[in-house]
């Protein structure tokens, strides 16, 4: 009898900051689809996300990631895509892990927003190929228009997309640091630990914020 295949989910993004989101994403992922655990894996050098003037840097990306999840013990930070020279393309990840662990099945969790811009990352079909896509869907995106775009992927790219079940927390990195620059309080919405170090390190004041993450 075969054995059974680690199943290990992916949340992946620059992380600019993490926020509850992020983390109910991941909690729900891992409850639905009895995920061994979540790899939180912030990237270093995102190839869509080029302007970052006024934001937080590699290393504090990361310690806010490892400050959010350090009291769930399901939650793992990765350095997977942190790392490397160039850019950091999702294909290159999984391909990596795939060779490393061929005894793992990857679940990678994504927001809707990134699924209807699937097909302008690089080779959307390996990465279908690689893992199965776990999506949730925003408030601002129609029900039908969501399924059709499952239907379309799942056709061109033989790819397996699943819905995440999970309450809807229309939140983004980009109204946090929004907030932020104009001042007013975030607290609820991030970690405690995240917005103490925000504070404390006076993080997005006069930044950029006309991305989405």
């Amino acid at each position: 009898m075969a054995a059974l295949k680690k199943k290990i989910g992916i949340m992946g993004g620059t992380f600019d900051p993490i926020h509850i989101g992020h983390l109910i994403l991941g909690e729900s992922a891992y409850q639905q689809f009895k995920l061994d655990k979540v790899l939180f894996m912030p990237s270093g050098n995102p190839p869509h996300k080029l302007n970052r003037k006024g934001r937080a840097t590699n290393e504090e990306r990361v310690e806010m990631v490892r400050r959010a999840i350090s009291s769930n013990p399901h939650f793992e930070l990765s350095f997977e895509e942190m790392n490397g020279k160039g850019f950091n393309y999702t294909k290159e990840t999984l391909q990596r892990l795939t060779k490393s662990h061929p005894d793992t099945e990857y679940y990678f969790i994504m927001g809707a927003d990134s699924l209807f811009q699937l097909e302008e990352w690089k080779e959307p079909e390996q990465i279908c190929r690689l893992c199965t896509i776990v999506v949730a869907i925003r408030d601002h995106v129609h029900t039908a228009r969501f399924d059709d775009k499952i239907q379309e992927l799942s056709k061109k790219y033989k790819a397996k997309i699943e819905k995440l079940d999970t309450s809807n927390i229309d939140i983004s990195s980009q109204m946090i640091r929004s907030w932020l620059n104009d001042g007013k309080p975030i607290r609820y919405y991030v970690p405690d630990a995240v917005d103490e170090y925000i504070q404390k390190r006076n993080l997005y004041r006069g930044c950029e914020t006309d991305e989405v993450l």
